[in-house]
């Protein structure tokens, strides 16, 4: 028995090696396939933030139990590595033990402790995957739809039988009378049980032939995975640890907030001197070599888990979109393609099997039976950003998906025909609904105070406390204009000096960004930007959250840098510090109306202000407040962003009325929100559900400011 399991478990053990370093140097090959990608900025973050998101499990514990049971499996699996060491020595001599530290207690019962933990977290994620497979007449509600199950069995049964044939060693090797039962606390019990009645030869036997089927699973999967180096279920346990370390944002923050320019060879390109571009440079990506590095490394990582797509508005309003899916296509075909991206000469590629050269031959964005990525999936994106928040190894989906629509639009000229209007107003009139500039001022007239404008009733910012940015839809859009008077109002009363550029004010470019017209949101950007230079801003209030998000984070990209506060936190600062005093109100009657408050995306998800809506609205005397299911991280989008306010929904139910009818449901008689653009969605959600009977008529959506308005003129009547 004993040569058997010695022949057998060293030639298994030496195939699995060697393929194993074979497909590892074949995937470093595909991921330098990428473009240059500079993530090497402040190491001392970057490695502080990978021990604290690996050893504290920090991505993976938004799922509270989901995420004990991973950390009990993840580091089962790396603190038992030196078990397999002991499997191998017990193969020559079954009382053989680690030297020093074999018989150590602290070792044994760390070993036992993480044995049984992992066992039991792995039997619990077995039952629970199987609890939620996609099935019956919603299969797309399953995190796993679309995930390759069999993968996910296989690893999962390896570790279960890894971690079984771990206690059945410890159980023979208390049998083989080594120690007693203080070093084999969690074990000894399985030694008499099972093995009590077999001879010292008999026990012998037995632990070559477990430590040899424990060497087998080990091997089996290592050779496995060395033929599938697309398989992300199991390859992320190798590659999670450089893709956290490599991700955007060094201090461990999100790849959210700033959208990343148009890289060529590594550096952005300068829009200012953009005739002296290479006109073979990708604009974008058109083929899946033109990403990053970086974006290869995210595909190979991939883990299949689902959590992107469990969030995904589009996904959940049934559209194409899967975030998961595009990230697990554009693995496969990178790697599928690869052979012919690193072959050294056109002999070489002529000999390939024609599957590869297929493979080459095929778009990377078109019509779903002919592209890697479906042309509808790519263009239902509202960029929302919950993909890359739930992500628990970092993947960047939003970046990916805005790169490949840049490509289609500046390169291809393939987009929405909806997308025309506003392209088109945008490059005109400075605005998405292509509206004539000298109306940005109209939302004052009805105002019983003077609004300063930049220019014109003063020369410099500097005479102000700041700049009230009004944005497109604050100016223009009848339902934003109301909150931007409520701000205004607020801000008059509370005695905080601000101005306004009037018509000297355009578009942020963020639906132009969004929606992968790089060129139109540089020409705005750098408009505003020369007269943000010019009038000397620094400190800036916004009410539109997307605006909020470009000034605060994408600016600094042409060289300005801003103190951008948006309308809520600031109008929280201002109640907090005595200058705004919401009173109840006179009619009791009043009393008891319930709110509940929508997080736009760009304001919470991609910027983190979760907390100074909420407190405004905590302290509007009368009111109950009552949180919708999905809030905060997990808050489900209005369907307005990546430039989808400007494209029609065609495919699945719409987004807007799917958060519609969660406000609803909490029995609100307001629906808050800080962003123009969610007001505008959730109005018209509202005003459907409202026609059809669904949701009562005296239902309103308001912004918070004027909730906060209402309160505090109270005080002044």
């Amino acid at each position: 028995m004993q040569i058997l399991a010695i022949v057998v478990s060293l030639t298994v053990t030496l195939v699995a090696v060697a393929l194993f370093g074979k497909t590892i140097g074949h995937i470093v090959s595909v991921i330098k396939l990428g473009q240059p990608a500079a993530r090497t900025d402040e190491p001392g973050k970057r490695t502080v933030t990978l021990v604290k998101e690996s050893l504290g499990h920090t991505r993976m514990l938004q799922w509270s139990h989901i995420g004990v049971m991973h950390w009990f499996v993840a580091f089962g699996f790396i603190g038992l590595v030196l078990t397999l060491v002991t499997a191998f020595g017990q193969l020559f001599d079954p009382h053989w033990a680690l030297p020093i530290i074999g018989h150590w207690f602290v070792f044994e019962w760390v070993s036992e402790a993480l044995t049984w933990t992992g066992l039991i977290s792995i039997i619990g994620l077995m039952i629970y995957r199987l609890m939620h497979l996609p099935r019956g007449d919603k299969p797309r509600s399953s995190r796993f739809y679309g995930s390759t199950s069999w993968q996910a069995y296989y690893v999962e049964y390896t570790i279960l039988g890894v971690l079984i044939c771990i206690l059945l060693l410890r159980g023979l090797e208390y049998q083989l009378g080594e120690q007693d039962k203080f070093h084999f606390p969690m074990t000894f019990f399985l030694g008499s049980g099972f093995f009590g009645g077999l001879s010292e030869h008999g026990l012998e036997n037995a632990v070559y032939l477990v430590a040899m089927i424990k060497i087998l699973i080990s091997f089996a999967w290592m050779i496995t995975i060395s033929l599938n180096a697309t398989m992300g279920v199991a390859w992320h346990r190798f590659t999670a640890w450089p893709n956290i370390w490599f991700k955007r944002e060094a201090d461990g923050g999100t790849a959210l907030g700033a959208l990343q320019p148009i890289m060529v060879n590594g550096a952005p390109i300068d829009f200012e001197n953009i005739d002296e571009l290479d006109e073979d440079a990708a604009l974008g990506v058109g083929k899946v070599e033109d990403f990053t590095w970086k974006g290869l490394l995210d595909f190979t990582t991939c883990t299949e888990c689902g959590r992107c797509q469990s969030q995904c508005p589009a996904w959940n309003t049934d559209k194409p979109l899967s975030p998961k899916l595009i990230m697990m296509g554009l693995r496969e075909h990178a790697y599928a393609k690869a052979p012919y991206l690193l072959a050294s000469s056109d002999d070489d590629r002529k000999s390939l099997s024609q599957l590869v050269l297929d493979e080459q031959e095929k778009p990377l964005v078109g019509p779903a039976d002919v592209a890697v990525i479906d042309e509808e999936a790519l263009w239902a994106c509202t960029s929302c950003g919950a993909c890359v928040q739930q992500c628990p190894v970092d993947i960047e989906h939003v970046d990916a998906i805005m790169d490949m629509r840049r490509y289609q639009v500046l390169i291809e000229s393939s987009f929405p025909s909806e997308l025309n209007g506003l392209f088109k107003g945008l490059e005109n009139k400075g605005n998405p609904w292509n509206m004539n500039p000298s109306g940005r001022m109209d939302w004052t007239k009805d105002l019983p105070f003077e609004v300063k404008q930049v220019g014109t009733d003063v020369e410099s910012l500097d005479e102000v406390d700041y700049l009230f940015w009004v944005g497109c839809a604050g100016a223009f859009e009848d339902r934003a204009k109301k909150t931007t008077q409520a701000v205004a109002e607020l801000l008059n009363i509370a005695g905080v000096s601000f101005a306004v550029l009037g018509d000297g004010e355009t578009c942020t470019g963020d639906p132009a960004r969004r929606s992968g017209n790089e060129f139109v949101f540089q020409q705005l950007a750098m408009q505003n930007a020369e007269v943000f230079k010019e009038t000397g801003v620094r400190k800036v209030v916004s009410t539109c959250a997307h605006c909020f998000n470009t000034l605060k984070n994408e600016y600094s990209q042409l060289g300005v840098e801003l103190d951008v506060i948006h309308h809520t936190q600031l109008l929280n600062r201002l109640v907090r510090d005595g200058k705004l005093t919401p009173v109840a109100p006179a009619d009791s009657s009043l009393n008891g109306q319930k709110i509940t408050y929508h997080d736009p995306c760009y304001l919470g998800r991609h910027n983190q202000v979760y907390d100074a809506p909420r407190e405004l609205l905590d302290i509007i005397p009368g009111a109950e407040y009552a949180e919708m299911p999905r809030n905060q991280t997990k808050s489900f989008c209005c369907g307005a962003g990546g430039a989808r306010m400007w494209m029609e929904e065609k495919l699945g139910t719409r987004i807007n009325l799917n958060r519609t009818t969660e406000a609803v449901e909490t029995g609100a008689d307001k629906i808050a929100t800080g962003c123009p653009f969610c007001r505008v969605m959730l109005s018209d959600g509202l005003t459907a559900k409202q026609a059809d009977g669904s949701a009562r008529e005296s239902v309103e959506v308001q912004d918070v400011a004027q909730l906060l308005l209402t309160s505090v003129k109270r005080s002044e009547s």
